[in-house]
């Protein structure tokens, strides 16, 4: 707006008032000075309010000078930058990182809200800001936290953004890394009780082939389904056999005490 006014050297509009002239100017002069300067003042506030929303419009209409309009806004304005002022330093202190969202996102994040705390004219060295993120890092981070916190040499804040990306590359890994040696194991336990029924299953009686089952007597106990072939007990001889062997003892014996 001030550069617009200025192309058509109507800037003094902004800072001054209507002209007092001296008392001398003939009354036929001074009309046509203060008419001309108000005609002027009234284009440039016109042309500043056509800009406004319809709400701002209803709020400034009123005002009479470009001067008065100009004031007005500013004021508002500056109490409005006040409260943002405040609202972005308090954002920026309330921020704390969470576990449960990747780290150089909300890295991000807060760098806007620095960006903002720069853009409302509240300067923080590289310094301070390198400090704040360190300490703003998540639980999880408490070791790499304090081995940063620990550092002698001075780190810029773009070293520091390349650390953290690196060691949350570094975390991602070694996270897949111990998930799938969980999964691993896991099989490894399911599939050790299905082997072992597997063994007990086949080792069972009805696995061995179907034999036909004996129908005759056992030989030496008499028992219905027994073979003498399959029982672990010696064989019994029959009482014929036993006096047969007897009979043949006693006629060898008989012979030779009649070669004598």
């Amino acid at each position: 707006m001030f550069f617009y006014l200025t192309t058509l050297s109507l800037q003094k509009f902004i800072k001054e008032d209507v002209p007092v002239l001296p008392e001398s100017t003939p009354e036929n002069g001074h009309f046509i000075v203060t008419e001309a300067w108000k005609h002027l003042d009234f284009l440039c506030k016109n042309y500043n309010l056509s800009g406004l929303e319809d709400d701002l419009y209803n709020v400034y209409s009123n005002v009479e000078t470009l001067k008065e309009l100009l004031e007005a806004s500013e004021n508002k304005y500056k109490t409005e930058d006040a409260g943002l002022k405040k609202s972005v330093a308090v954002k920026f202190l309330d921020y704390k990182m969470v576990d449960s969202k990747p780290v150089i996102t909300q890295v991000e994040e807060l760098q806007v809200i620095i960006h903002d705390l720069l853009a409302e004219g509240l300067d923080i060295n590289e310094a301070f800001q390198v400090a704040a993120m360190i300490e703003k890092l998540p639980p999880l981070w408490r070791d790499f936290k304090n081995y940063l916190k620990n550092r002698c040499k001075e780190m810029k804040l773009e070293d520091l953004i390349i650390r953290l990306r690196i060691e949350e590359d570094n975390k991602a890994a070694e996270k897949k890394t111990r998930g799938n040696s969980t999964i691993i194991e896991a099989n490894i336990v399911e599939t050790a009780p299905t082997n072992l029924k597997k063994q007990k299953k086949s080792s069972g009686p009805n696995n061995y082939p179907n034999r036909k089952k004996f129908k005759g007597n056992h030989h030496n106990y008499g028992k219905v389904g027994y073979k003498a072939a399959e029982c672990r007990a010696p064989k019994k001889e029959k009482k014929g056999q036993e006096n047969m062997i007897q009979t043949n003892d006693n006629i060898d014996d008989l012979c030779t005490l009649l070669s004598e």
